[in-house]
């Protein structure tokens, strides 16, 4: 029986796919979350936006634990733990650009937190599939 090569590209895409589904969502939280927070509650963007990663973070795990690598075959509890070390780093390249962007740029605090997002998803990305959502050892 041959393949099909339109099924076959689309399961090619279908990770990246969800990815940018999922980090979509959980991007578009942290940016609302932060733009609230600045907006409402009067807390500066760098502050904000631990608060906005914070929320992103639940959203995040849980569509790429059960959507994303959904054929993965690592425990919760590792895979959760793997996950929040990269988020976790990502966070700190996130907040470290974006307080670099906020002192040097006059752009609006939220053009720079949406340059910021966009660069730190590639990596998180590349880290939660070739880490985060394996089984094995460190």
């Amino acid at each position: 029986m041959i393949a099909n090569p339109r099924i076959s590209a689309l399961s090619a895409y279908r990770r990246p796919l969800l990815f940018i589904l999922v980090g979509t969502a959980a991007a578009f939280t942290h940016f609302l979350a932060v733009v609230l927070i600045v907006e409402i509650l009067g807390l500066a963007p760098l502050a904000a936006n631990v608060i906005g990663w914070l929320c992103a973070f639940t959203l995040s795990y849980g569509g790429h634990y059960s959507l994303t690598f959904s054929d993965h075959n690592a425990p919760v509890w590792r895979s959760a733990a793997r996950f929040f070390l990269i988020s976790a780093g990502g966070f700190a390249v996130n907040e470290t650009m974006y307080a670099i962007l906020l002192w040097t740029s006059p752009l609006p605090y939220y053009f720079l937190l949406t340059i910021v997002l966009l660069s730190v998803a590639v990596l998180t990305y590349l880290f939660s599939q070739r880490w985060a959502f394996q089984r094995g050892a460190l």
